[in-house]
This record gives C-alpha cells, sequence and structure tokens, in this order.
C-alpha cells in the first residue's frame, strides 16, 4: 500500500487518546483531529493542546495527518491555527466557508503561522467543508480558486439545519434534490479545479450494506474518498474506493487493445461488445493510474 492514497477520511474527537489510539491502528488513510463538532466549549482549549501534543509526538505511520479547525468567525478558530501550525499538521480541513474570502482569510493566517514557525509556505494543505451554509452552495466554484485548497468534501445536516429542512435524505435512504445538487456541484467544482472530491459521511454506523452501496455509487459518479466516523466503516470505504481486480484486467486489456488499434490508424475499435472510443480510454487510463495510487496495480 503506498503512503496517503486518500481513500478513508476518519474523524478523531479532540482531546479523546483512547480513540486516537485506536484509529492510529485502524487501515484510514487520513485521521482528521477534530477541534470542532467533537469537541464541547468547555473543553476547546484543552483540546487544541492535547492535538497539538499528538501531532509533534505521534509517528502517524503514514497516515495523513488533517486538523478541522473551529470557523475563524468563532473565539476559537484563529487559535486553533495558531496552536497546531505549530506541530506541522499535514492539512487543515475548514469548515462552515461561505464565500473565496473565507477561503483566503484561512490561507492567508496560515501563511502567517508557517512563516512564523520555519515552515515552507504552502506546505499546510487546505480543504474545505464545501455546503455547510446555502451562501456557499451558491458560491461553490470560487472556492478552490484559492491555491492552497488541495480538496473539498462537503455536509448535508448543517445545510439542513441553514435551510430548515428537517431531513436530508428519503425513507429509501436517497438524498433530496437540493443535498444531491449539494454533492454533485461539491464534485464538479473540485473536478474542474482538479482537487479531490470527498464524499461525506454515512451517518447509521449500523448500516454497513447502506455504506457500501453508497460509496459505490460516490465512486461511480467520480468521489475518490469518503468521510468515516465509526473504525467498522474504514475497510469498507477503502475497498469501495479501490480498482477491483475485475476492473484492472478490464482496463489492462482494453489499453492494450487500443494501443493495437492505434497502430493500424484506429481511434475507434469494439471490445468485448462495446464500441470504444477516447472518453473509453481516459477512463481505462485513471483506473490503472487509481491503482498505482493504492498501491494495486497489476
Amino acid at each position: 500500500m503506498l503512503a496517503n492514497p486518500r481513500r478513508s477520511f476518519h474523524f478523531v474527537p479532540g482531546g479523546q487518546q483512547k480513540m486516537f489510539a485506536k484509529a492510529l491502528a485502524s487501515n484510514a488513510d487520513a485521521l482528521i483531529l477534530d477541534l470542532e463538532d467533537a469537541v464541547s466549549v468547555d473543553r476547546k482549549a484543552s483540546a487544541r493542546r492535547e492535538v497539538a501534543a499528538w501531532l509533534g509526538d505521534t509517528d502517524f505511520g503514514g497516515k495523513l495527518s488533517i486538523v478541522r479547525i473551529n470557523p475563524l468567525n468563532t473565539p476559537w478558530g484563529r487559535a486553533d491555527v495558531e496552536t497546531v501550525i505549530e506541530a506541522s499538521p499535514q492539512a487543515i480541513l475548514l469548515p462552515k466557508v461561505s464565500c473565496i474570502a473565507d477561503v483566503n482569510a484561512a490561507a492567508r493566517l496560515i501563511t502567517r503561522h508557517e512563516q512564523g514557525n520555519g515552515i515552507a509556505e504552502g506546505d499546510v494543505e487546505l480543504l474545505l467543508v464545501a455546503t455547510e451554509t446555502p451562501e456557499a452552495v451558491l458560491n461553490i466554484q470560487s472556492l478552490t480558486t484559492c491555491p492552497r485548497v488541495t480538496g473539498m468534501t462537503w455536509g448535508a445536516e448543517d445545510l439542513s439545519a441553514a435551510i430548515g429542512a428537517p431531513r436530508s435524505r428519503t425513507d429509501s435512504g436517497e438524498y433530496l434534490p437540493v443535498f444531491e445538487l449539494a454533492r454533485q456541484q461539491t464534485l464538479l467544482a473540485c473536478a474542474a479545479a482538479a482537487i479531490q472530491p470527498i464524499d461525506t459521511v454515512w451517518v447509521d454506523i449500523k448500516d454497513t450494506a447502506g455504506l457500501a452501496g453508497e460509496c459505490q455509487r460516490a465512486r461511480w459518479t467520480g468521489f475518490t474518498g469518503k468521510v468515516t466516523i465509526h473504525p467498522n466503516q474504514i475497510d469498507i470505504v477503502n475497498d469501495a474506493f479501490t480498482p477491483s481486480e475485475s476492473e484492472l484486467e478490464y482496463a489492462t486489456a482494453l489499453l492494450a487493445k487500443a494501443e493495437a488499434a492505434a497502430s493500424e490508424g484506429r481511434g475507434a475499435f469494439a471490445f468485448r461488445g462495446d464500441m470504444i472510443d477516447a472518453p473509453h480510454i481516459t477512463r481505462a487510463r485513471a483506473t490503472l493510474a487509481r491503482a498505482n495510487i493504492t498501491g494495486t496495480t497489476p
């Protein structure tokens, strides 16, 4: 397995040492050390210090270290950045953004503290939770224009609260239209900016079959990773976002046939009952590239 294939992004409540130890022993590709929703107001300062100590004292074993800070317009967000940057996380996850001004303000603050701590400018990536406010959904393409942003995920629960929706899914588990719109807007904005699209959490931790199905649909759509909130979700997400043996065999055989067709001057050709042209070849190459990232190249 290669370092940081970035399929599973696992939330760890800040300051919860047992949960952190369990997450370190898991197969998660990235750990999101959470200072926002998982930490009560009276524990914000102590959790911040504990997360900084985790970053400074722990071998993450190839896992990406991410800190979800509190929004900058809260009493805790700026102190979160100042404290954790000293311990050199690999990324900051910024919640509750509404517009590019929010993103740029966070980027400038990170730069200031990189410079103050002898960290190369730009070393700390910036990830966004892109749809927690209705303004963010309307402004989503502009959010990716900050060069520090390397990926976005999205959120349905905060958005549902913001717009007054009592639920985000139908009884059968499908997202209601406004939330599916937010999801696909996130995906398209990421694709347009060539950054990573990360699907949001599956909150029913007992429904592993439902999680597997949602992961499959997310991957078919174009997402390349998903956020997890329980250890039993991690392997399911990793498996879903890793090309299968049959996919690898198909892609390898298709590209071999494409090479032979190209040598004969043919751009389109028949392969296993389908007519193949440029988009099919592009997808096959992407499958092998993804396999290389996840360490599953045949």
